[in-house]
């Protein structure tokens, strides 16, 4: 079969009723988690992956697979959408990514035209959707291909280049990121050396020989410590809300907006392949683009909608380019996709070249149920943009209890275990006080999903090798992506020696 029969065979999976039901609620969940300010997808992916394990359990496994991973990923670029809304009435961003969409949609709220702004945000982000997802399945079979010729030491080092990515662009402080990343790799190794049979820092506590489970770890530090951080430092939304008059834009509008939003889609996609790099730096990359090139470049920051335009097209297109590298190569390129590939580990699923040959209705399923979340994005975020704006006022006391309860029951429901509710408190005090002293969480999730895999891939290549370490450097992909990964970090590392200013990526 060619790659467009594959893709029918997606679309024959996604339009099945339940998987429908998943997408629709996974974009709907996704654009409220990007409405509402401080939870972000990573917090929502987190959240939601085990109440999905539980909804999809009468189902085959790949078919629980298929439906879960449909969701998790509607809530992934359905957060990318709501994101703007915050930005463009409350100048609060939703998440990270929207950070720059403030710059202009707030004061086009100011004068009026908060309808326009959302309206054009929900445009460009279907489009960039698009745009993204073309370019998924055109890399794809090509990636692939290269990627199954990967050896035990090739796969090492992309898994270390991964890594370097990620820790070299997260958080305000290398060091930090990298101290995560340390720190995610030793927890990695908890548990009964499968090779050995070794008991590795287990101390005796059965409950300790298979390991930390990542699930409840990953719930622990980004949903219960924002519950945390909501109660302790008390935050809310003090400003006030614009009001929304028209919500169709104009003819002028739509005719200003459509370069930057192609242009975003495209920039905002190739940013969104490169590991670590992310939604975030691509909105601002976007957003500097546009201003550069502007023959009027004075109206950015005063309420231009090119400013609206290209970055949300951006910040969608990246989230769409972050699934190449995981479903092609099985290497998340950030936090939110670090939380994706658990998923699919949780099911038994390897993310990677043999996805696309051994569980093609699983990948294909996905990409395609995409396109229909993503037209379902557009159709519920312009006409129910009124009643998204209504979500910000949703006081904490109320959303709190959620949380908490859905934390609770959803690790219960997969784990059958009081450690892990107990981890799972533990893990959610860590991850506030982590993330109060400005150390990032992604890092250490990553380290925590690749640990086992680079080991394994680690102990293989010195076994084919005869324990020799140069075999890292004979094979010429594996050096080649040692090498990038040390640029990665020594880059940042140069230009911060040499007082320049390193853009950060605040969602990995």
């Amino acid at each position: 079969m060619n790659t467009i029969d594959y893709l029918l065979h997606g679309f024959a999976t996604a339009f099945e009723w339940h998987n429908l039901v998943f997408a629709f609620f996974g974009v709907l969940i996704g654009t409220a988690v990007g409405v509402l300010p401080g939870i972000g997808p990573m917090s929502g992916v987190a959240l939601l992956m085990p109440i999905t394990a539980s909804l999809t359990g009468a189902l085959s496994p790949e078919a629980a697979a298929t439906s879960s991973i449909i969701l998790l990923a509607g809530v992934y670029y359905g957060a990318m959408y709501g994101g703007s809304t915050t930005s463009i009435l409350l100048n609060t961003p939703g998440e990270s990514s929207s950070v720059v969409t403030t710059l202009d949609g707030y004061q086009m709220a100011r004068q009026g035209r908060a309808g326009a702004a959302l309206a054009i945000s929900a445009i460009g982000s279907f489009t960039a959707g698009i745009v993204s997802l073309i370019g998924l399945i055109f890399l794809a079979k090509p990636l692939t291909d290269i990627a199954i010729h990967f050896g035990p030491a090739e796969y090492f080092s992309l898994m270390l280049l991964g890594l370097a990515a990620v820790s070299g662009l997260a958080g305000k402080s290398m060091t930090k990121a990298l101290i995560m990343t340390v720190c995610g790799l030793m927890l990695a190794t908890i548990g009964i050396d499968p090779l050995s049979g070794v008991s590795r820092f287990t101390y005796n506590l059965p409950v300790l020989y298979s390991g930390l489970e990542f699930l409840t770890v990953a719930v622990g530090l980004f949903a219960v410590g924002e519950v945390f951080k909501t109660i302790l430092e008390r935050e809310g939304n003090e400003g006030s809300i614009a009001k929304i008059n028209r919500i169709l834009p104009t003819k002028q509008d739509l005719k200003d907006s459509a370069a930057p939003i192609l242009r975003g889609s495209v920039l905002g996609f190739f940013i969104g392949v490169l590991p670590g790099a992310g939604a975030t730096l691509a909105s601002f990359f976007s957003y500097i683009m546009e201003k550069k090139i502007s023959k009027t470049p004075e109206e950015f920051g005063k309420g231009s909608i090119k400013g609206v335009a290209a970055p949300e097209s951006a910040n969608n297109a990246a989230a769409g380019g972050a699934m190449i590298p995981l479903l092609t190569l099985g290497i998340p390129g950030s936090g939110t996709t670090a939380i994706l590939l658990s998923a699919f580990i949780m099911y038994n699923i390897q993310p990677g070249p043999l996805l696309f040959n051994q569980h093609p209705q699983v990948a294909w399923g996905v990409i395609a149920s995409m396109f229909i979340g993503n037209l379902m994005l557009l159709i519920l975020n312009m006409p129910l943009v009124k009643v998204f704006a209504k979500v910000i006022e949703t006081p904490a006391k109320y959303l709190i209890p959620f949380i908490v309860a859905f934390s609770v029951f959803g690790v219960y429901a997969v784990q059958y275990s009081v450690f892990d509710l107990v981890l799972l408190m533990g893990c959610g005090v860590a991850g506030y006080f982590l993330s109060k002293n400005d150390f990032p969480l992604a890092p250490l999730v990553l380290g925590l999903v690749l640990g086992p895999m680079i080991e394994n891939n680690l102990r293989r290549a010195l076994t084919i090798s005869n324990n020799s370490l140069s075999i890292f450097i004979e094979k010429p992909i594996s050096l080649t992506f040692l090498i990038i990964g040390l640029l990665w970090l020594a880059i940042p590392l140069l230009l911060k020696i040499r007082g320049r200013k390193v853009l950060i990526n605040e969602e990995a």
